[in-house]
Parts: structure tokens; sequence; C-alpha cells
């Protein structure tokens, strides 16, 4: 089995080398001809840990510029294209309808092959590029990432959870996929649903890590406030040692950023206006 990979980014990067690593034969595309020419030399300027080294030991590892030759060689085509914010706090997803009509040109006999949307777009939107490629036979599933910049390839490796919206031929093989690439013995939590449900969950996912930073910040200035800067760690671990609350980012610190919370804070809040729930 071949697995293609259309956007060989940041986060793309990491991904597919974890896939050659996992044994299967990967071919990436990127529309920057330097960068591509130097993946092929196994050369990469990054300073995201483990890239350099994982690209090193490539066997089964090509690049291209040509997005209709790993949709014409791959049995999987995992797409991780820019989706960047606009006004109304909602994801463009021209690049990704691009790829979309990629497919609807090839040549090739499409039946049976997969698309699979990496990066984060609208809920509904899934639906809506299953529709243009249904007739092609071709199945799209959502399946987000979570990871942090700075650690992409260790959160890969280490997944919470792996989501996974749509059905169709390949499912069983995206699960061993998942499974081969997690560090160690552990095995990967995959959650299974609609491809719009996994759409809304994967921004609420991280909505839900954006209040909980502001919380804890805000009890963090509470203690500051009340002269006992110096328990704050304890009360916060304290608090965090509930199950019902856990430990992770239940710290006192920098308020949220990079470049998936706000936005997707931003998308939660516009879908949810779409739809006519009221929020704050």
């Amino acid at each position: 089995m071949k697995l293609g990979l259309i956007g060989a980014g940041r986060l793309g990067i990491c991904l597919a080398l974890l896939i050659e690593r996992a044994g299967y034969d990967v071919l990436v595309s990127d529309i920057r001809e330097d960068y591509v020419s130097n993946l092929n030399k196994k050369r990469i300027n990054t300073n995201e840990p483990g890239v350099g080294w994982y690209l090193k030991q490539t066997e089964r590892f090509e690049a291209t510029t040509d997005n209709q030759r790993v949709i014409n060689e791959c049995d999987i085509i995992i797409c991780l294209v820019a989706t960047p914010s606009l006004d109304d706090g909602s994801y463009d997803v021209s690049s990704v309808w691009k790829v979309v009509e990629d497919f609807k040109s090839s040549s090739a006999k499409l039946s049976g092959k997969t698309f699979i949307v990496g990066c984060t777009t609208n809920p509904g939107d899934c639906e809506q590029f299953a529709e243009q490629l249904d007739s092609f036979g071709i199945d799209v599933f959502y399946n987000p990432e979570f990871i942090a910049q700075g650690s992409i390839i260790k959160d890969l490796q280490n997944a919470d959870m792996v989501l996974l919206g749509g059905d169709g031929k390949h499912k069983g093989n995206l699960v061993n996929i998942y499974k081969k690439i997690q560090h160690g013995y552990k095995e990967p939590s995959i959650h299974f649903m609609s491809t719009k449900a996994a759409e809304i969950t994967k921004i609420a996912v991280n909505c839900f890590l954006t209040t909980k930073i502001s919380y804890a910040n805000m009890i963090g200035q509470v203690l500051a406030q009340s002269n006992l800067y110096d328990e704050i760690d304890t009360v916060l671990s304290s608090i965090g040692s509930d199950s019902r609350i856990g430990q992770k980012y239940m710290n006192f610190g920098f308020g949220f950023g990079g470049p998936c919370l706000p936005r997707d804070n931003r998308a939660f809040a516009s879908y949810a206006q779409k739809v006519g729930v009221e929020h704050n």
C-alpha cells in the first residue's frame, strides 16, 4: 500500500515520516520546488525535534511538486494544506477544494481510493467534498491531528485520541497506521463518527483547552492578589488531581496562543452562530 500526502508543511512532513517509518511507501507533494528538492536529498531546515533524523533514515520516501502524481500513484491520500481564517472566524478551505478538483481532473482510476482531510475545516465541509467525489468511488474521511509545535513527532507518537470521521474501504488500514506509529506499546484511543461530528469535535476540544488555560490563570491571579503567590502551583495541582478535571494545562502562566487554539475558538463561535446557538 502506498500513501500520499498533499501539503508537506510543519505537520505534514512529520506525519509522512512517521508513516514511512511504520513501513509504508510514502509520496508527498508540496508547492515549494526548493523544499521538495531538498527533501529528496534528505535535507530539511527545521527546528522541529526529530524531523531531520527521521528524514535521513527514510528508505521509502519521495517528494514531488505534482499533486496529480500523488493522486494517481497512492491508495490513501492525506490532505494537509493551509486553511487560513476568514474575517468571520470560519476557515478558508479553498486550498482543499483545489485538491478535490485535482482528483476530478485525474486520468487515473480513482475508485477505491481514500481521501483524508487532515487540516482544520468547518463543520459540514467534508460532506461537501464527499458529495463531489462520491461518483468517482472515493471515500472521504476527516482525521485532524492534536499536536503542538515543537513536539509534533512526540505528540503523534503518543496520541491521547485519534479522531476518525467517515467510513470506507480503508478504515481498518487507517487504524493500523495509527497503531504502528504510536511510541512503545500504547494503544491509541480511536473515536469513529461522521465527518461533521468529527469537525465539531476537533474545534470543541481546543475550545475546552482554552477554557481550562484561562480558568487556571484566573485562579492563579486570585491567589496572587490574596498574597498566596507561593501556593499557586499547590492549589492548581490539587484542583487538577480531581479525575473530573485532570492535571494537563492546569498551570499558571502565559495565556493560550499559537496557530490553533485562538482560531478554533473563533471558528466554533462562528459555526455556533450559524446554527442558532447563542454564545458569549
